[in-house]
């Protein structure tokens, strides 16, 4: 994954609460691929990526929904 996707990705992880840390796979080279991982250091980017897509997919529960 790249900065900007890892960007996306962390601002889906905040939005929709999904725990993880987004972070370079070679911290001298902040430019290179990008990965998520849990407390312990275990890669979870797939786990993650497929929480992100679905919860953006999810339509909202609660609230007003106004079509245009």
């Amino acid at each position: 994954m790249t900065a900007g996707e890892a960007y996306e990705l962390h601002a889906a992880m905040r939005q929709f609460g999904i725990p993880g840390i987004v972070k370079a796979k070679d911290p001298l080279d902040l430019a290179g691929a990008y990965l998520v991982v849990d407390g312990a250091g275990r890669d979870i980017t797939a786990y993650v990526l497929a929480e992100a897509a679905s919860a953006r997919r999810r339509q909202p529960e609660r609230g007003f929904v106004f079509a245009r």
